[in-house]
């Protein structure tokens, strides 16, 4: 049986069907966790706008407004790492964060 919120797998592939003529993603990668991570986003004054669990392989993905974002990683013993990045109508920005 199937449980949570029925959000897509968070993997590297796009899920089926997102068309990024209208979407403007923020995905990556970390490594160095040491266990759960989550992935926090934080607009461009700091204030929370979503939050995901990082996948077993590292992965994690939002779909955004187009502009200024902070992803803030959350692991395991307190470690944070905030990352700037910038979101752009029909692309896919990529990140790669090491703890």
């Amino acid at each position: 049986m199937s449980q949570g919120c029925g959000a897509p797998a968070q993997t590297v592939t796009l899920p089926v069907g997102v068309d990024l003529s209208s979407q403007a993603i923020i995905q990556g990668v970390v490594t160095g966790t040491g266990g759960t991570a989550y992935a926090r986003l934080l607009d461009r004054t700091g204030e929370f706008a979503g939050e995901v669990v990082v996948s077993d392989e590292g992965v994690f993905r939002f779909f955004a407004a187009p502009g200024r974002w902070t992803v803030r990683i959350i692991a395991a013993g307190g470690v944070t790492r905030d990352v700037e990045v910038e979101a752009k109508l029909g692309e896919v920005t990529q990140v790669s964060i090491d703890l």
